[in-house]
This record gives structure tokens, C-alpha cells and sequence, in this order.
């Protein structure tokens, strides 16, 4: 009988995952308990785990005071600006106080109308009616709320000028706050930066330093070594970083390429198929209400086994259909694409910038990937730090 079943993303239960457990071994024996009777394990399935387990495992962990202690051996005494942070009191509160907590003084420098990652200040239509220009214009706070008043996030609730500076104010540092899109805005203030952005990082310090800036760090230069024994991430400091609890943050998972190759290993070993192996963070995908991008870790995936680099190399079929067989249907019209999709295949060659794969998703795997077992495994109390994807290399002819 035809096979009427594409690609299946299923969550995976496991045990509450604490530090110095040995989570290769712990990703194995729940993938094997959880196909019991229920799915038939296949050379290139795909075995996802959510980084925050693997980092869990890894005691991967640092305190405000270690942030500080950090932050103070880089920056002195100084008054720092402190460059466009992410609104997010899971992704940058807690961090922003071990930071305060390691300054004298901090300019608070926002963009706007909103986050990096889509968090909004303000509304862009009423940005526009106040004739609000954010390419160039630098608004004080007072300017800031003359204008637009006192903003919450549609989905928090949270007025995150007025938390970032309360926060700020409690862990001793003195804080001005300020508006602007334009990074070399805020050597009016002060050369001394620590960049918050997380994708556009490497620009905003290209342009920092080349406009003057005498100490210019982003948040991957801070944490990137052990503070009195912390945890620590030698590649991207506290990017990717979530809050842990009042006054820790879990970092993103260090050396996760052992972790992906052993869980992969062990499933062969097991069971004689070639499962290919990933971890993964944040997916990429927009909100279309709140607005927010779902990117605020540096990547999707840190680490994956070989399988699963590049990107799809796939035709769009209802290209084929209206158009190299249009004059076909049915059974015919199956055939004729089915045959199509074949000898691509066997050729195996890129088909980038063929007509026939306008309208398929230019992205890399582990981000399209990523993506999917971030929305399978959701943020909240599922209890499945581990996906297992079938199916998702498959076609039409399979």
C-alpha cells in the first residue's frame, strides 16, 4: 500500500535532567524506551536535543557576582554604555544586573522602534504620526516618554525601560537611558561599550571602533572563561544565555560536538541505523502579532553530526505541475514528477538558481531543523527536551 505518511516531529519525554548527568546515555535509553511499539528507528532520522538539558548536564552556570567580577576587570570604573539589549527578562535581566552590578555608572542605550529580535517599544505607526525619524534621531528618556508615555509588551506586560532601569538602580550602578538605532550614538557619552546585540554584533563593533570607541566588548567577550570556578562559554560569552534563577543564568552548552557524535555512536551501535544527531536553541521564525523574532540564542544549532550540513536541494512540484507537465494529471502526472524527482536524485547535483526550486526555502538544515523541534518541544511544562524527527529527508518518490 502507498505510504500516506510524510515527515513526523514527536517529543520525546526524559528524566529531569541535573547537573553531572551523563546525557548521552540519557538521550539514548529514551529514544529506545520511546519507540518501543511505536515507531521503527531509520537510517537518517533525526535525533534533536534542546541545549538547555546539555548545558543543565554540563553545570554550565554563572552567578550575577561572576558577571561582575567580569565585567569590572574589563571596564574599570569607567561609565559604560551598555548597546542594544534584547527586552527580555529570561534572556537579559539577570545578566543586565550582574553587569550593573559590576559598574559605577551605565548609559542604557535601546533601540527602537524595537529589539533586535522584535520585542517593540513602541508602535511603528505612532512612531511615524510623532515624526519620529529612528535612523537618526537620539531621544532622552524625558523626550522618550513625553512622547509616547508608558509602553507595555502586548504579550508580557512588562515596561521594560522602567524594569531595565529599576534593575540597574537596585544592583548600586547609576543608570541614564537613552534611545537610538545608530551604535556611534553613544560615544557622546561614553568610549567605553559593552554591545548587547546578538547577530549584528561584529558589525556594531567594527563601527564602534573605528568611530573612536577606546574599550568596545559584546556579550560573547564576557564569560568566555571561568570566574572563581562558573561556568563558562570560550565562544560566545553570555550569548544564548537564559535566566536560572534570581541571581544565576545558564549558559549556552560548551563542546556539544562530543555530545552529538557519542548520542550518534550509541544509536548505531544499538541498533545499526545512521540517526543523525543535533543539538538545538531557539528556532528562527517571525510572530506575526507580537511581532518577535524567536532567534536570541547566536545559533540554532551548535553542534550536529555531518548528515544534517547544507542546505535542501529540492524542487518546488507545483512548479513542475503548472508548468513542465501542466498538459498531464493523474496517474500520469504522478509518474512524470515521481521520474523528475528520481533523476534528480541520482545526479545529486545543486540545483541553486534553477527556476525549478523558486518558492522551496533557501535556508540551512539545521535551521529549518531547529526550527521545527523548537515549536515541537515548545518553551513551557511538555517535559520533551528531545525530538525525534522521521521522515524529514524523504520525497515524493519515497
Amino acid at each position: 500500500m502507498e505510504r500516506m505518511i510524510g515527515t513526523v516531529s514527536r517529543g520525546v519525554r526524559a528524566p529531569i535532567i541535573r547537573e553531572g548527568d551523563d546525557i548521552a546515555q540519557i538521550v539514548v535509553d529514551s529514544v529506545l524506551k520511546a519507540s518501543e511499539g511505536n515507531f521503527t528507528i531509520q537510517d537518517r532520522d533525526v535525533v534533536a536535543v534542546t541545549e538547555a538539558v546539555v548545558a543543565r548536564a554540563q553545570g554550565n552556570y554563572a552567578s550575577v557576582d561572576a558577571i561582575a567580577a567580569d565585567v569590572r576587570s574589563k571596564f574599570g570604573d569607567d561609565t559604560v554604555g551598555v548597546l542594544f539589549p534584547i527586552l527580555s527578562r529570561n534572556r537579559f535581566a539577570i545578566c543586565l544586573r550582574g553587569i550593573a552590578k559590576g559598574c559605577r555608572k551605565i548609559v542604557l542605550m535601546l533601540s527602537y522602534p524595537s529589539d533586535e529580535v522584535g520585542n517593540h517599544l513602541i508602535d511603528l505607526d505612532e512612531m511615524d504620526e510623532k515624526g519620529v525619524n529612528p535612523w537618526s534621531d537620539v531621544l532622552t528618556e524625558e523626550k522618550y516618554r513625553e512622547l509616547f508615555g508608558y509602553k507595555k509588551h502586548v504579550f508580557t506586560g512588562v515596561d521594560y525601560v522602567e524594569y531595565y532601569k529599576q534593575l540597574i538602580q537596585e544592583s548600586g550602578a547609576e543608570v541614564e537611558v537613552v534611545f537610538a538605532n545608530n551604535p556611534k550614538a553613544i560615544l557622546s557619552y561614553t568610549k567605553s561599550v559593552l554591545t548587547c546585540d546578538i547577530h549584528t554584533r561584529a558589525r556594531t563593533k567594527r563601527l564602534l571602533k573605528a568611530a573612536g570607541a577606546e574599550k568596545v566588548y559584546g556579550l560573547d567577550d564576557i564569560m568566555t572563561a571561568s570566574i572563581d570556578g562558573s561556568g563558562y562559554n570560550d565562544k560566545y560569552g553570555l550569548l544564548g544565555s537564559n535566566k536560572a534563577t534570581e541571581d544565576t543564568v545558564k549558559l549556552f552548552p560548551v563542546n556539544c560536538q562530543p555530545v552529538v557524535d557519542r548520542i550518534h555512536q550509541m544509536l548505531l551501535d544499538a541498533t545499526g541505523k545512521n540517526v543523525e544527531v543535533m543539538v538545538y536553541g531557539d528556532g528562527a521564525f517571525k510572530d506575526p502579532v507580537g511581532k518577535i523574532w524567536e532567534l536570541a540564542d547566536p545559533v540554532v544549532s551548535p553542534a550536529y553530526t555531518a548528515g544534517l550540513e547544507g542546505t535542501p536541494n529540492e524542487v518546488k512540484l507545483k512548479y513542475l505541475a503548472d508548468n513542465d507537465f501542466a498538459d498531464l494529471s493523474g496517474d500520469a502526472l504522478k509518474e512524470a514528477i515521481s521520474d523528475y524527482i528520481r533523476k534528480k536524485d541520482e545526479k545529486a547535483a545543486s540545483l541553486v538558481g534553477t527556476m525549478v526550486t523558486q518558492g522551496t526555502t533557501p535556508r540551512r538544515l539545521t535551521d529549518l531543523i531547529g526550527s521545527l523541534c523548537d515549536l515541537t518541544s515548545g518553551s513551557g511544562d511538555k517535559g520533551t527536551p528531545i525530538i525525534y524527527i522521521q521522515g524529514y529527508f524523504d520525497n515524493y518518490t519515497k
